[in-house]
């Protein structure tokens, strides 16, 4: 799984990685958190907000929160 790729590389593991899916299985859920992901996101039907989710997790991650620098 990429996810796993990415958490277990030095050079990668400290980029945030959002999971944006359709799916709202629990199971999907928990995995993604067990391997890591830093965020998990239903992805809404609707275009005009889906749009603006994207929007508000790109204002999360690129404003409102701190990262590491490297």
């Amino acid at each position: 799984m990429l996810l796993t790729e990415i958490k277990s590389d030095p050079n990668l593991k400290s980029i945030p990685v959002v999971v944006i899916t359709t799916s709202t299985d629990e199971q999907d859920i928990l995995e993604s958190y067990n391997l890591s992901a830093n965020c998990y996101v239903t992805k809404p039907i609707d275009i005009y907000q889906f749009i603006q989710v994207v929007q508000l997790i790109k204002d999360f991650w690129l404003i409102a929160a701190t990262l590491p620098q490297k």
